[in-house]
């Protein structure tokens, strides 16, 4: 039986085919949208974390106002984006150390404050059990699923 110039078995061939090729695909992209998002966590977690040291190197080189019973390090993520006065300068000028906080990727809160998708990690809790505090120390994602490479992304 001839449709159009093409028999019926030749359709549903073609038809099986794009079938084949489109199952095959969409694992692709579901792979490539992964690796995507674990690589602006990867970005995202380097500039906070190179934000943050350099807030504690402004602290250490006296630029920053800290009290005797403080560490240090920022009080909150936002401080990193708001500015610090230096207390070198004599007109107080503003030292920033982000333009923006990244959101985590990861997170599944699109709506609420960048700093919130965040988890924080304070100077006084121990490193296998995160917990806030009075200031950051590090952050990590809130995730509890696995990167590709197996490690569970709040590792990172």
């Amino acid at each position: 039986m001839r449709t159009r110039g093409f028999t019926l078995i030749e359709i549903v061939v073609v038809v099986a085919i794009v079938g084949i090729l489109a199952s095959v695909a969409m694992p692709l992209a579901s792979l490539a949208n992964q690796r995507s998002r674990e690589a602006e966590l990867h970005l995202a977690l380097r500039q906070i974390r190179t934000a943050i040291d350099a807030y504690k190197a402004a602290v250490d080189a006296g630029k920053i106002e800290k009290a005797s019973d403080e560490t240090g390090y920022p009080h909150s993520l936002e401080d990193l984006v708001n500015g610090v006065e230096d207390k070198t300068t004599p007109d107080r000028k503003m030292i920033y150390f982000l333009r923006r906080l990244p959101r985590d990727p990861m997170a599944a809160d699109t709506v609420g404050s960048a700093a919130a998708t965040w988890g924080k990690r304070s100077y006084a809790s121990p490193p296998d059990t995160p917990l806030e505090g009075k200031d950051v120390f590090d952050v990590y994602s809130l995730s509890d699923k696995n990167g590709l490479n197996g490690v569970a992304y709040r590792e990172w």
